[in-house]
C-alpha cells in the first residue's frame, strides 16, 4: 500500500496511458509523469553512465518541488508537458529515429557488400538500431496514433527529397534548412 502523499514518478517513454492509468490505481500517492530524454541502445548496471542525464531534458507531465530539485540535481533539464504534447513531440525526436535507425540498418544488411564499406555516417544513424524490441513493443502500443502520424510525415519528406534529386535549388533549400534545424538542436 502506498503511504498518502508518497511521489511516485515514471521513466516511461509516452506518457498519456501511464497517466491515465496512475490516475486510475493511485488513489494515496502523488503521481507525476516523467520521462529523461537520455535513452541508450543498452540497458542494464553495465551500461550506466553518472553524466547520462547531464544537459539531457527531463519531461514531467505535472508540478513537484521535490522531483523538479531533484532533477535540477542530476544535472537534467527541466520541461514541462501535457501528456499529449509529450506523446506528440517524442514520436518526432525518439520514436521515429528508432524506426528510421531500424530501417536504414534492414536496407544495409539487405545490400549485399555495403556493410564492407559502411562508415561513421551508417555506424552512428544504426546505432537505435541495436535497441532490443522488447522495449519499444509498448512504445509502439501507447503511441501508435503520433508515430504513425510522423511516419508518414517523414515518408512524404524522403518522397519530396526524391524528387529534389532532379532540382539542385529545391535540394539546396532543403539541405540549408535541415542544418539549421540540426544546429538548432545541437544548441540544447
Amino acid at each position: 500500500a502506498v503511504r498518502p502523499g508518497t511521489l511516485i514518478t515514471d521513466a516511461g517513454s509516452t506518457k498519456q496511458a501511464i497517466v491515465e492509468r496512475a490516475r486510475e490505481v493511485i488513489h494515496r500517492g502523488r503521481f507525476v509523469g516523467g520521462h529523461p530524454m537520455a535513452g541508450k541502445e543498452a540497458r542494464g548496471a553495465e551500461a550506466a553512465e553518472a553524466d547520462l542525464f547531464r544537459g539531457r531534458p527531463y519531461v514531467l507531465t505535472g508540478a513537484d518541488e521535490q522531483l523538479e530539485s531533484w532533477i535540477g540535481k542530476i544535472g537534467a533539464r527541466l520541461v514541462k508537458l501535457e501528456p499529449a504534447e509529450h506523446d506528440r513531440l517524442v514520436a518526432v525526436v525518439s520514436h521515429l529515429p528508432q524506426l528510421l535507425s531500424t530501417a536504414l540498418a534492414s536496407l544495409i544488411a539487405d545490400c549485399p557488400g555495403a556493410a564492407r564499406v559502411a562508415g561513421p555516417a551508417a555506424v552512428d544513424l544504426t546505432r537505435l538500431a541495436l535497441s532490443p524490441y522488447d522495449i519499444w513493443r509498448d512504445i509502439f502500443a501507447t503511441n501508435a496514433g503520433e508515430i504513425d502520424r510522423v511516419l508518414s510525415t517523414a515518408i512524404a519528406r524522403l518522397e519530396t527529397l526524391r524528387e529534389n534529386l532532379q532540382s539542385q535549388p529545391d535540394m539546396q533549400v532543403a539541405f540549408g534548412r535541415a542544418a539549421e534545424a540540426a544546429s538548432e538542436l545541437r544548441k540544447s
